[in-house]
C-alpha cells in the first residue's frame, strides 16, 4: 500500500488540497458572516432566514443531474477553476453594496443562488477529479486529509470570524471569502496530470447518460441506503441550520463572537473525526463505521436545543463537538467507498446523483425551517430538527451495513458480501 509520505510529497494532490483548505477557511467565514448579515444588518425574520438557506442549496436539486452528465463530458480542471471564479466575484459584490449603502435581502438572495450555482459544478467536479489524481489505494488517505482541512477550517474559522464580525462588520469581511476562492483557483491551476475527457463520439443523448449515473447510485443495495440516510439527515439538518444563528443570537443572547467562539471550539470534534476516521473503520469494520457514526450524531444534536434551559455555551460546544466528529467520520467512510465503487466514467454522474438525492433535500429543509419557526417557535423547530436525525440514521442502521467489515469495490463489481448475516428488518 503506498505510504502517507508519498502521498505528502504528491504534487497535484498538495495544490489540490491547498485550494480545498483555503476556500474552506473563506467559506467558513461566509456560513457565519451571511446569515449574520441577514439578521442584524437587514433584520430577516424565521421565514426570510429559511428562503436564504434553500437558495443556498437549491441548484442541487434543480441542476444537480445534468451538472453530473456535463462534468463527465468537461475538463474537471477548467469546471474547478471557472467555479471559483464565480463565487469570487459575486461574493465580492456584497460588500461593494454595502459600502454604497444598497445592500438588500434581493442582492443577499442573488448571491446566495449563484454561489450554489457554482457549488454544484465545484463540488462534482472535485470528488471526481481525485481518484484521477492518487491511486485507489489512496482514495481513503486522500479524503482524510480533504477532511482535515474542513476541520480545521470549521475550528478556526468561525471563531476568527466571531473576533473580526466586531473589527470589520459581516459584509466586509465576506470579502475575505472572496480572495480565498481566488487563491483556490491559482492552486487548482497549477494542478499537472492531465485532465483527459472522453471522446466527443462517444457521447450518448444526455438523458441517457443522467440516467445511468442515477440508476448506478439507486440500484446499489448499500448505496440507495445511503443516500437515504444523508438525504433524510441533510433535510432536518438544514431545520438547524437555518435557525441556528436566529436561536443563538435572539432566544440565547449570544454575542456574535461568542457564537463564533463556540462554534469554533465545538468543531474541533470535526478536527478530531479527520484524524481518527481510518482507523474507526479499520477498529469497527469499514462497514459497521457507516452506521454507528451516524447513530453517535443523534443524541449530540438534541443538546443545541436543550442549550435553551441552561449553560448554553457548553451545551452548544459538546453539541457541536460531537456532531462535527460524527459527520466527519460517516463522510470519509461513504464517500471513499463511493469512489471506489463506481467506474472512473460515472464518477460525475455518480457523484452528481447523490448529491441530487442527499442535497436536494437541504432547500427544502431551510424552507421548513423558516416555516416552523415562524409558526410553532424556534426552540420547537430544533426539536423537529433533532427528531428527524433519528429517523435519518434507520436506513443505515438497519442493514447490512452493521454486520459489515470490508465494503465491495469495482474490482469485484460491487457485489455485496453475502458470508455474514444481515441485520434484523433489513432488506437487500
Amino acid at each position: 500500500m503506498t505510504s502517507d509520505r508519498s502521498l505528502l510529497r504528491h504534487r497535484d494532490f498538495r495544490h489540490l488540497w491547498a485550494a480545498e483548505t483555503v476556500s474552506q477557511v473563506g467559506t467558513q467565514v461566509t456560513l457565519l458572516a451571511l446569515p449574520v448579515v441577514a439578521v442584524t444588518v437587514l433584520d430577516a425574520t424565521p421565514l426570510q432566514m429559511g428562503v436564504l438557506t434553500a437558495l443556498e442549496t437549491a441548484a442541487f436539486l434543480l441542476i444537480g443531474l445534468p451538472a453530473g452528465a456535463w462534468v463527465d463530458r468537461w475538463r474537471r480542471k477548467r469546471v474547478l477553476v471557472t467555479a471559483d471564479l464565480v463565487r469570487a466575484v459575486v461574493l465580492a459584490t456584497l460588500p461593494v453594496a454595502y459600502l454604497l449603502d444598497v445592500l438588500s435581502l434581493g442582492q443577499l438572495f442573488a448571491v446566495a443562488a449563484v454561489t450554489g450555482t457554482a457549488t454544484v459544478f465545484f463540488d462534482v467536479a472535485y470528488q471526481s477529479y481525485l481518484p484521477a489524481l492518487v491511486d485507489r489505494d489512496q482514495l481513503v488517505d486522500g479524503n482524510g486529509k480533504l477532511e482535515a482541512s474542513r476541520a480545521v477550517a470549521q475550528v478556526a474559522g468561525p471563531g476568527a470570524t466571531g473576533v473580526l464580525l466586531r473589527v470589520l462588520g459581516a459584509p466586509l469581511l465576506i470579502a475575505v471569502d472572496a480572495v480565498s476562492f481566488l487563491l483556490s483557483a491559482l492552486f487548482i491551476a497549477r494542478i499537472g496530470t492531465p485532465d483527459v475527457v472522453p471522446d466527443r463520439a462517444s457521447r450518448r443523448p444526455l438523458r441517457a447518460e443522467i440516467a445511468e449515473g442515477l440508476g448506478f447510485v439507486v440500484r446499489h443495495p448499500l448505496l440507495r441506503r445511503i443516500v437515504a440516510c444523508t438525504g433524510t439527515g441533510n433535510l432536518f439538518g438544514s431545520i438547524t441550520s437555518t435557525l441556528l444563528v436566529l436561536f443563538a443570537i435572539r432566544e440565547l443572547g449570544l454575542s456574535e463572537a461568542t457564537l463564533g467562539l463556540a462554534l469554533s471550539a465545538g468543531a474541533l470534534g470535526g478536527l478530531l473525526g479527520a484524524a481518527t476516521a481510518a482507523r474507526f473503520a479499520r477498529r469497527v469494520g469499514e462497514g459497521r463505521a457507516i452506521p454507528l457514526s451516524a447513530a453517535v450524531l443523534v443524541p449530540f444534536a438534541a443538546l443545541t436545543p436543550l442549550a435553551d434551559l441552561g449553560a448554553p455555551v457548553v451545551l452548544l460546544v459538546v453539541s457541536m463537538f460531537g456532531f462535527s466528529w460524527s459527520v466527519v467520520v460517516y463522510n470519509i467512510t461513504q464517500v471513499s467507498f463511493r469512489q471506489r465503487l463506481c467506474p472512473p466514467g460515472l464518477l460525475g454522474r455518480m457523484n452528481a446523483s447523490v448529491r441530487f438525492i442527499v442535497f436536494g433535500t437541504m432547500p427544502l429543509g431551510g424552507l421548513l425551517g423558516g416555516v416552523l419557526g415562524t409558526w410553532l417557535g424556534v426552540v420547537p423547530a430544533l426539536w423537529v430538527g433533532v427528531a428527524g436525525s433519528a429517523l435519518a440514521c434507520l436506513p443505515v442502521v438497519l442493514s447490512p451495513l452493521l454486520t459489515m467489515g470490508d465494503l465491495p469495490d469495482e474490482e469485484d463489481g460491487g457485489r455485496v458480501p453475502d458470508a455474514e448475516p444481515v441485520a434484523p428488518g433489513a432488506s437487500g
